[in-house]
């Protein structure tokens, strides 16, 4: 019972790492163009995130029981797939580098689980089919393909919508494109914190039900007293109650210290004015919103990165600061094998000394 709660305090200090690391890269567009200050940032990004976090359950399902085999999972491979997530969102947060928290996190449970089955690959799920769905899943279709294709997606999108505003909008003063955007931002801003909450705050949420579901399946929630009956569940599901913890918690995250994220994306890739924050969020929340309907964990960093340096690239090519970007790029690169070889090697030193 103390392993379970000790798993699921862990992978809420994950969420609330995340909030301070991704949840900055949703705001960052609209505090850096002076829309909102960060106060009211946040406290939109907290309302819309919150909403988006209870909108489904689509992505949970896919992280709790859709990427590692559930039969090889003990509460000691969930809790270092956790330590090993928040290791990297610290460490990438130090640096100031808008790094993805959901592959980290995605990273820590496969390196964990691989450890926890002694090395044998099969307990990764690398593709599998649902004939009744008529729906791919597994690493390679849910994680991989996204992970590849939705910054291309966030760079072309990026680039096309700002293209087609600027194209529209050729007429109008700077006044007026300022005046009419900076309305449009609290919008776009608003959507941005709606797909952020749709996707990321469900990842953890698949954590921490898989964590119930596998307490359960062991008989370690067998003799809960009257008041934590909630934890039991004889079946893998997420609770409205883990939706609402998971998404305050992560707003709490944002209140806390995200402003080294928002300096990076807002200030030192690119310079922003509310039009083209418009265009970033709008991008970017759409693909995280598509995203999640479709069970897909991607990177709110990467499809808000990627839009940004679309829009960049749409004013002008020099307007990027392509040293950022390739800082940017190498952690992206990184995060997969270092979360989850970090996740191994703990799990296996555990191993050593007799744990199993």
């Amino acid at each position: 019972m103390t392993l379970v709660l000790l798993v699921i305090l862990v992978t809420l200090i994950f969420t609330y790492t995340n909030g301070f690391h991704d949840t900055a890269n949703s705001i960052a567009t609209v505090v850096s163009t002076r829309v909102l200050t960060p106060r009211q940032a946040i406290l939109l990004a907290t309302v819309f995130n919150l909403i988006g976090a209870l909108a489904g359950t689509a992505v949970a399902n896919v992280v709790g029981k859709g990427l590692v085999q559930t039969s090889a999972v003990t509460m000691g491979t969930l809790f270092f797939a956790m330590i090993s997530a928040i290791a990297w969102n610290i460490f990438t947060w130090w640096l100031g580098l808008p790094s993805s928290s959901s592959h980290a996190l995605i990273g820590g449970l496969c390196g964990a689980a691989l450890a926890s089955a002694h090395g044998n690959w099969s307990v990764i799920i690398w593709s599998s089919y649902n004939p009744t769905k008529h729906e791919w899943g597994g690493m390679l279709h849910k994680v991989i393909i996204p992970m590849i294709t939705s910054p291309i997606i966030g760079l072309a999108g990026g680039y096309l919508v700002m293209a087609l505003l600027l194209f529209l909008l050729r007429r109008w003063s700077p006044f007026m494109v300022n005046l009419v955007f900076g309305k449009l931002q609290l919008l776009s801003a608003s959507y941005m914190g709606f797909g952020h909450g749709t996707n990321d705050a469900q990842k953890t949420m698949g954590v921490i039900a898989l964590a119930l579901f596998t307490a359960t399946s062991s008989g370690k929630l067998d003799h809960l007293p009257p008041a934590l009956q909630f934890l039991h569940t004889p079946k893998f599901q997420v609770a409205t109650w883990v939706q609402v913890l998971c998404g305050i918690t992560m707003a709490l995250g944002t209140a806390a210290g995200g402003w080294r994220i928002i300096r990076t994306l807002g200030h030192k890739m690119v310079r922003l004015q509310p039009v083209h924050g418009f265009a970033a969020e709008t991008t970017a929340a759409t693909i995280l919103f598509v995203a999640a309907k479709l069970g897909m964990p991607v990177s709110t960093t990467h499809a808000i990165a990627t839009s940004i340096m679309g829009v960049g690239a749409a004013k002008r090519f020099s307007a990027l600061k392509l040293g950022v970007i390739e800082r940017i790029l190498w952690a992206w690169v990184l995060t997969l094998p270092a979360s989850g070889g970090l996740a191994y090697l703990l799990v296996r030193l555990l191993h050593v000394f007799g744990v199993s």
